[in-house]
């Protein structure tokens, strides 16, 4: 059996690193296994203007190396690869990178979500030089502009209405001759003046060297491309929570968001925890994980204390990555 650790922090974004500071600082000694994505998905967000104490704006890799040497300086420890199996079944849990074992008495999970993305070269030459998943994040950077959103969702209905409050127009591009989205988001979309709907379109292309100067789409029934002018484009086609690992283990949605109990980041097995945008359907913004990754890490601190006390163990299940 391998040394056993208080806790064991898989993931290493916001939610990971801000639980890591706080069980650190309790004297928990945590051990992260931090992953080859270490970072999250700031990694690739050029300026973060919207994260409290930053006046004049960070850029998302230099905020997230912040974050780590502040969990390093209070003894945390860090593995930089992934998960590849875990074992709840059982105290102490058990961790495995390839066939190097970690066990621990409690498990944070904060593995994030990832982005969907079109898959096309242009949408990955111009990430964070226009090309963005998260209006919020990167709307205002665009004021006064002509942007492009993908997608027919709730997701790219909120984004399209929420860039009407500071772009100049806003271009929806949808595969279908029709929204997927609830009727009154679509007829809030249809009803805006600042928006202009692209039926029947598919991205081909993301035009401009440094920055983005137009979206290259293309007729689905006709095959005549035509290029949209905008400065930038955000793609709205939904995301992806990695819980792969989990599954069969830990409760989650039909999407594969991990459910956790009402207002804690409790999961369904004792003493696994989770927090960030693994669990959150709804915000997905880097200071909403941070303040549930403190939040995992009080909760891990006060169920390891309950259980010194003896409080009774709850056995879990297995699972390995896929």
């Amino acid at each position: 059996m391998a040394d056993v650790n208080e806790v064991v922090i898989i993931g290493s974004g916001p939610a990971g690193l801000t639980a890591a500071i706080y069980a650190a600082r309790a004297g928990l000694e945590p051990l992260v296994i931090e992953g080859y994505g270490a970072g999250g998905q700031l990694m690739i967000t050029t300026d973060v203007e919207n994260y409290p104490g930053f006046p004049d704006g960070v850029e998302g890799p230099e905020m997230m190396q912040m974050f780590r040497r502040q969990a390093e300086r209070f003894g945390t420890r860090f593995i930089t690869a992934d998960v590849s199996r875990v074992d709840f079944s059982a105290q102490p849990f058990r961790v495995w990178v390839g066939d190097d074992e970690h066990a621990g008495k409690a498990i944070v999970v904060s593995t994030g979500a990832s982005a969907k993305w079109l898959g096309i070269e242009g949408e990955q030459r111009m990430m964070g030089r226009g090309v963005s998943a998260c209006a919020t994040c990167d709307g205002f950077f665009f004021k006064d502009k002509p942007v492009v959103v993908v997608g027919g969702g709730d997701t790219a209905m909120e984004e399209a209405l929420f860039l009407t409050r500071m772009c100049e127009s806003v271009t929806v591009v949808h595969r279908r001759d029709e929204f997927r989205a609830s009727a009154i988001m679509a007829q809030r979309v249809l009803d805006n003046p600042k928006i202009t709907v692209r039926w029947n379109a598919a991205v081909v292309d993301v035009e401009g060297d440094q920055v983005v100067t137009g979206v290259k789409v293309q007729d689905t029934v006709t095959g005549e491309e035509s290029v949209i002018p905008a400065a930038a484009m955000f793609v709205a086609i939904g995301h992806q929570p990695n819980t792969s690992l989990f599954e069969g283990l830990l409760d989650m949605d039909d999407e594969g968001y991990l459910h956790t109990q009402p207002d804690s980041t409790y999961t369904n097995i004792d003493g696994v925890f989770a927090c960030g945008d693994v669990q959150d359907t709804v915000y997905r913004q880097a200071v909403t994980a941070a303040g549930s990754g403190c939040m995992a890490a009080i909760d891990a601190e006060r169920w390891l204390e309950a259980r010194e006390a003896g409080a009774p163990d709850h056995a879990g299940a297995t699972a390995s990555a896929d």
